[in-house]
């Protein structure tokens, strides 16, 4: 736990854990402050279980909820008033602990000078330095200025920034660097763990443990790049800059935004309580994933549903695979013909290329597997092992209720809210790009990758593995007054784990188009194969780590067009608004 002392009587946090409540107290803290909206991330705990641990430990605790880069009046009023009405010390937290740190300098600023309220939150590490002008209308008038009133100027630059530090933002940066050793970039990224997040499938079947997918995030930042570690709220493409949740603004010649997609678990009501118990579980959360081994392994038999939503989703084969490595454990223990799998697919296909179906729908045969599409999961009643879907059917749709004993649910899916609402965004949310450059449609300098862009190819890590070299590549020629010439055929791949020890390994891209990456003599896509399955548990996790993420382009190197005059479209439209931002 990381705790800074700001003031006598106030400390800022990260996020804290369940754990972590009771070392707070033995260290005199007699009031906790959680200043993070609800499901803010999908690592966050509970609010409700934070507060329970205070409770035990006799603490008070207060939930201000504060949106990133957006405090307001009213919750500075609110943060006043929990100081003057908490016992203290007072320790208070949010993702980083800057929203926190800068309730506390907004509610001390009418009393206090401005450099003494900077100096202190300095002092512990928070360099709001960004927020002077704020501050010091705060100190004159006793009120806030309306947020147009304070600076919009950048306070520093970088040659290129990245917005996100998962799989896309980290390997593209590498790319950049393996191109031009050197190059000013920096990485905006608020959480201290990377996760390899395509394991968690085989955590869920007993075949990895937990601690394998995931790194800290320092060990995985490429070196030279610069690490902000901050959270991105907001952007101004018309000026080139981008706005971190405590206000600051850092200008940019080149825009990467690889910040991935929402895991929407309040898209279905009652999930969340029940996520980890009554026999509810999802591969898709890191914590989540060993619970859904646990129940695998504990079921003796009953009802088991997989479910899976609506297109767009990150790997879309992830539901079939936790299904088919459950149903292979389940006939491998002799429990098979004692339990009635069902797979609730919102779509009406097995899977969306239809060369692997025929070998899917063998092991749907092979375990009894009944399929049900046109059917999205809405609801969760976890006490009454309860599930509720709305079927379309040909009269029209229906709520239907399903028991269960046990259910492994996939979330919708959907852009981050900051993104959706950011002049970078389609009308879905997404942020636009071409789908071969991977250039944004609008502007020119900003380029988008990963499972949060709206090319329409499968939302896979294999996809990002051959998006990042085409966006350095185009950036590149970009910045060198170029037009992109790099082009993504929109490859994706989905290992699918039909059973433990055999894969069906599909590959493809644009238009379902088959693009294997190995001869078929080596290994046929269309079957299930023990070759696939050595791929995935033995070399994909060390290409991870140490081809993809190094920047090292085995089997990636993207594909250069000759110019073509059309090409130069794109850098006209980039060097209008460079003129833009001149003017």
């Amino acid at each position: 736990m990381d705790i800074r002392q700001i003031s006598p009587e106030f400390s800022a946090a990260p996020q804290i854990s369940v754990q972590d409540v009771g070392a707070a107290a033995a260290a005199g803290y007699r009031a906790i402050i959680c200043n993070r909206p609800e499901q803010e991330s999908p690592d966050q705990p509970a609010t409700k279980d934070i507060r329970a641990a205070a409770q035990a430990h006799g603490m008070a605790f207060r939930h201000i909820p504060v949106v990133a880069g957006a405090v307001v009046d009213a919750d500075v009023d609110a943060f006043r008033s929990a100081m003057a009405e908490l016992p203290g010390p007072v320790l208070a937290y949010c993702r980083t602990g800057t929203r926190s740190a800068t309730l506390w300098a907004l509610s001390k600023a009418p009393t206090l000078s401005v450099d003494a309220v900077l100096n202190a939150a300095a002092g512990a590490g928070y360099d709001l330095s960004a927020m002077r002008p704020r501050l010091s209308a705060l100190s004159k008038t006793n009120h806030i200025a309306a947020p147009e009133a304070w600076s919009k100027r950048a306070t520093r630059r970088h040659r290129v920034v990245i917005v996100g530090g998962g799989a896309a933002g980290i390997s593209t940066a590498a790319s950049l660097l393996a191109r031009r050793p050197g190059m000013d970039i920096a990485i905006i990224e608020p959480n201290d763990v990377h996760y390899y997040q395509p394991g968690w499938t085989l955590v869920g079947g007993g075949v990895f443990k937990r601690a394998e997918t995931a790194r800290l995030m320092a060990d995985v930042m490429p070196k030279g790049v610069t690490w902000v570690r901050a959270a991105v709220t907001g952007f101004e493409p018309e000026m080139g800059q981008i706005v971190l949740e405590d206000g600051e603004r850092i200008a940019y010649s080149a825009l990467i935004v690889a910040q991935g997609l929402k895991l929407n678990w309040d898209g279905i009501k009652g999930l969340r309580d029940t996520l980890g118990k009554n026999g509810v579980t999802s591969n898709y959360m890191f914590d989540m994933a060993p619970y859904t081994w646990d129940l695998v392994q504990a079921l003796k038999g009953g009802k088991a549903i997989f479910t899976q939503p609506a297109m767009p989703i990150k790997c879309a084969g992830a539901p079939q695979k936790a299904m088919y490595l459950s149903a292979d454990h389940w006939s491998r223990t002799g429990r098979l013909a004692d339990i009635d799998i069902e797979f609730c697919n919102a779509g009406g296909a097995l899977f969306g290329v239809a060369d692997y179906v025929p070998a899917l729908m063998e092991y749907v045969g092979k375990y009894g597997i009944g399929l049900s599409f046109n059917e999205t999961l809405v609801e969760v009643d976890g006490p009454n092992k309860t599930a509720w879907f709305d079927v379309t059917g040909p009269d029209g749709p229906e709520r239907v209720a399903k028991k269960f004993d046990m259910l492994h649910v996939c979330p919708p899916q959907t852009g981050h809210d900051f993104i959706a609402a950011s002049p970078l965004a389609n009308a879905a949310g997404w942020v636009e790009v071409n789908p071969e450059t991977l250039q944004h449609t609008r502007f020119g300098d900003v380029f988008g990758l990963g499972d949060g862009c709206s090319a329409p190819n499968a939302k896979t890590a294999a996809a990002v593995r051959k998006q990042a070299p085409v966006v350095a590549e185009n950036l590149i020629a970009m910045l060198e007054k170029k037009g992109p010439r790099a082009v993504y055929d929109g490859y994706g791949s989905c290992p699918l784990t039909v059973e433990r020890g055999k894969i069906v390994l599909a590959e493809f891209g644009y238009g379902g188009k088959i693009l294997p990456s190995l001869p078929t003599w080596m290994i046929d896509g269309k079957k299930p194969t023990r070759l696939a399955w050595f791929l995935k548990e033995k070399l994909l996790p060390p290409i991870y780590w140490h081809a993809m993420l190094k920047g090292r382009e085995w089997l990636a190197k993207p594909t250069i067009l000759p110019m073509q005059p059309a090409m130069h479209e794109a850098q006209e439209a980039c060097d209008f608004q460079e003129q833009k931002k001149a003017s």
